[in-house]
């Protein structure tokens, strides 16, 4: 059992905390995997959210997505450090099929992005649909002043 596998892990940290404190607890969670001889493939911050039900009297969360390789012995050990951090309300941790792998791939190169070694962040996403707006606010203006030049 000394063949690295390709794992997935989502976690929701107290979205109390500071953005600072935020990311010190990524990188706290991405250094335990690095030490513990596992490679970070794929970092997917989804941002905060509001939680389904409150866990820990808590009803907002900072969603976290990591896919990384790493031996299958040191699953547990991470597993154990996530459940002891205090600051993460809940984790899940599967193995990443090959297939599975494989048709994320194939959407993203669809919707035309990359896929390999990507950091996708929410908030990037949501910038572009500000800006997407404005565009579209701006293309309505110009109609506007179109259509009174051309009654006037």
């Amino acid at each position: 059992m000394n063949q690295k596998r390709l794992y997935e892990t989502t976690f929701i940290i107290n979205a109390a905390l500071d953005d600072s404190d935020i990311e010190a607890v990524i990188n706290k969670v991405i250094s335990y995997i690095e030490n513990n001889g596992g490679e970070i493939t794929e970092t997917n911050k989804w941002g905060r959210r509001r939680l389904a039900y409150p866990i820990n009297k808590k009803y907002n969360g900072y969603y976290v997505h990591l896919v990384f390789e790493t031996k299958p012995s040191a699953v547990p050990i991470l597993e154990r450090f996530l459940v002891l951090e205090d600051t993460i309300l809940r984790h899940l941790t599967l193995i990443l099929p090959i297939k599975l792998r494989d048709y994320r791939a194939k959407v993203a190169v669809e919707q035309g992005r990359t896929y390999d070694s990507t950091i996708y962040d929410v908030d990037h996403k949501l910038e572009a649909k500000e800006n997407q707006k404005s565009d579209t606010t701006a293309e309505v203006e110009e109609v506007k002043v179109n259509e009174q030049e051309a009654i006037a």
